[in-house]
């Protein structure tokens, strides 16, 4: 993970908002949000067409006029990162430019110069791109980066970096065969630059913010983790992403002696984990992880692992385990002893299991426990298909329904 080496100062500008301890989020005004909108979502059912149970896209994709109403998708997150409304209360900036010639001085028109604004800002693009960076994209609070109605890829090149800020949301955009870049200055405000070390080469780098919410994208190839979340990150949900050909998929929780995770949340929800993947889909440390109506149809080693006490909570997922007999179980306890790990709280609830696949649960179960582990109200797993079916990013033309 990148540093920057003014890491202190960045905390007195008026992007870098996020405390470094977050109090963990009242779990029960989380569920009950989630109830109410799962509940509409069934009474949709009955005369939208377009309605799946999906309570996030069943609260925007039946609009004809999702393109004049753009901003309402950031009524539609659910789970821990339920309040991430992005660039909602701001402009909408048009990207023109998909070049990134100069990090420091980026070009009006070009991606990275909409996401350093201090102004929160609704960013789409004007037509299909490529986009490759020379540095990480480094993001300013309240920004929505919408791809809908353009193929936007965020490929070859650095990729993107939410480092100490908040209200970020990531909609619609292919992220593959991001490279660690770095050793250079990058601009992170109108205001402030900075020399920035190498990056490991995420598709999506989450550093001490909270707030974060990755919709509807697709992920796949990069150098170290599709998305990472770490350093004290929380209030962040991933859904509907489809991820594919790739290792290390999701690293959420720093390191083992890294306590200050101990309040991270995180929702995982309705993605589709694909072809080509080996492990970490996801793997936690210390803090609270609902895993919940996800399908997983490939995995090479493992597919939800931990170390350091974490709270994992499975719940209607469909677990399709590969042929390789020694690849069977879905856990992986990181690190530890039995003695040790048969103490954690890991709970599978509903989910289904093909072709031998097989959950290891452990510890008492305390309710207190996986209360904070608890973001929506599970759907059947015999639904996880109908769910994930649209994972990933959508085909969204102007005057029909996405």
């Amino acid at each position: 993970m990148a540093r920057l080496a003014a890491a202190c100062f960045l905390l007195l500008s008026y992007s870098l908002i996020v405390s470094c301890v977050v109090a963990v989020q009242d779990p029960e005004l989380v569920v009950q949000d989630v109830h109410r909108r799962i509940n509409a979502s069934r009474r949709n059912l009955g005369y939208l067409s377009c309605g799946t149970g999906n309570p996030i896209d069943d609260c925007w994709r039946c609009d004809p006029n999702w393109e004049r109403n753009r901003q309402r998708l950031a009524d539609c997150a659910i789970g821990f990162g339920k309040d991430a409304i992005g660039g909602r209360n701001g402009r909408v900036y048009v990207v023109t430019d998909s070049g990134d010639d100069d990090p420091v001085n980026p070009k009006p028109g070009t991606l990275r110069y909409a996401v350093i604004q201090d102004e929160p800002l609704w960013i789409i693009f004007k037509r299909d791109m490529v986009i490759t960076l020379k540095q990480e994209l480094v993001m300013n609070s309240f920004k929505t980066i919408d791809g809908r109605g353009a193929s936007v890829h965020i490929a070859g090149g650095g990729c993107l970096t939410i480092h100490y800020v908040s209200n970020i949301i990531i909609h619609g955009i292919h992220i593959h065969d991001c490279k660690p870049t770095g050793h250079g200055d990058i601009r992170d405000s109108p205001h402030h630059y900075g020399w920035w070390t190498v990056s490991d080469g995420d598709g999506i780098s989450i550093f001490n913010s909270r707030h974060i919410w990755v919709d509807h994208c697709s992920l796949s190839n990069c150098r170290d983790g599709l998305i990472d979340a770490i350093h004290g990150s929380t209030a962040i949900t991933i859904s509907n992403n489809y991820m594919t050909h790739h290792d290390k998929v999701m690293l959420l929780g720093h390191s083992d002696s890294y306590t200050q995770d101990k309040n991270m949340q995180v929702t995982i929800a309705f993605n589709h984990f694909g072809e080509g993947l080996i492990q970490r889909m996801p793997r936690c440390r210390h803090g609270y992880f609902h895993v919940v109506n996800n399908d997983y149809t490939h995995w090479e080693m493992y597919a939800i692992g931990g170390s350091a006490n974490p709270t994992i909570n499975s719940q209607g997922n469909r677990f399709l385990a590969p042929d390789n007999r020694f690849s069977k179980e879905v856990t992986k306890h990181e690190d530890a002893s039995e003695g040790e790990w048969r103490n954690w709280n890991w709970r599978s609830d509903g989910d289904l299991f093909l072709n031998g696949a097989y959950f290891r649960q452990s510890g008492a179960g305390a309710s207190s426990s996986y209360a904070r582990a608890s973001s929506l109200s599970a759907r059947p797993s015999s639904l996880v298909g109908s769910m994930t079916v649209t994972a990933g990013v959508l085909t969204c033309r102007k005057g029909v329904r996405c």
